[in-house]
């Protein structure tokens, strides 16, 4: 004789998510247009003076137009791409989500990627850190383009994963000022000492440091977010719940 478990008339409740798991993304967003804020107004005055950066001294005009329409499209790929890691409007609001991806592919990648090339290469940093910034634009654009091109081929699991990765590296930007503090905080003790006294020398390794750090750190954790999730998945699937006996 076989008997099998009666199911419930109700499904059970659902466990409520832990504080970690509760919505982020209005931090996201928050951070995201904080940041745009103290940004952006500086290279909109089409004033050099106002650059946040050191400009090359050849070309100071050519070069803080080249790092505002860069920082311009930058900040719309920035909220854009914040915006596309909100599971209830990519849920609720499929149509929004594929717009404001279009608009952060071609709107924000490709052009801030192409003015971010050209930024680099004229950045005042030396080689090391002007390899960082081609490699991170370079890398901005495959993973972009791979998510972009998995979707239109509906293969969605593979957008997500690609996306992600472009979400961390456009993410980088933000990243990079933390970096600087943490780094500065780490090496001023040195500056006497090390450095022999040169600000300029130990402002020049942050720079360079922080380039790297932002984009590799940030890839490096997507990528373990990206390998643990299916294990997280599984973990929280429940078993059947049938018995046998005879």
């Amino acid at each position: 004789m076989t008997q099998t478990l009666d199911r419930p008339d109700t499904p059970p409740a659902r466990e409520k998510p832990k504080w970690y798991r509760r919505p982020w993304i209005v931090p996201l967003l928050a951070v995201a247009g904080l940041f745009v804020a103290a940004r952006l107004p500086f290279y909109l005055t089409f004033d050099t003076g106002d650059s946040l950066v050191e400009l090359q001294p050849d070309n100071p005009e050519t070069h803080y137009l080249m790092l505002s329409a860069h920082i311009l499209f930058g900040s719309i790929a920035l909220i854009t791409c914040s915006m596309q890691v909100w599971t209830w409007l990519r849920q609720k609001h499929p149509k929004v989500h594929r717009i404001s991806g279009r608009l952060y592919v071609f709107l924000g990648v490709v052009p801030s990627g192409a003015f971010a090339l050209v930024v680099a290469i004229m950045s005042t940093v030396g080689p090391d850190g002007k390899i960082g910034n081609v490699l991170l634009s370079l890398l901005w654009f495959g993973t972009t383009f791979a998510g972009f091109l998995a979707a239109r081929r509906h293969d969605f699991q593979a957008h997500r994963r690609w996306m992600i990765r472009s979400f961390a590296l456009c993410w980088s930007i933000v990243l990079n000022r933390v970096w600087i503090v943490i780094l500065l905080l780490v090496l001023l003790p040195f500056q006497d000492t090390y450095y022999g006294g040169d600000n300029d020398a130990l402002i020049s390794d942050v720079a360079v440091a922080s380039i790297w750090l932002s984009w590799i750190v940030n890839l490096m954790i997507a990528q373990w977010w990206l390998d643990r999730r299916p294990k997280r998945r599984a973990r929280r699937t429940p078993a059947t719940k049938v018995a046998a006996a005879q």
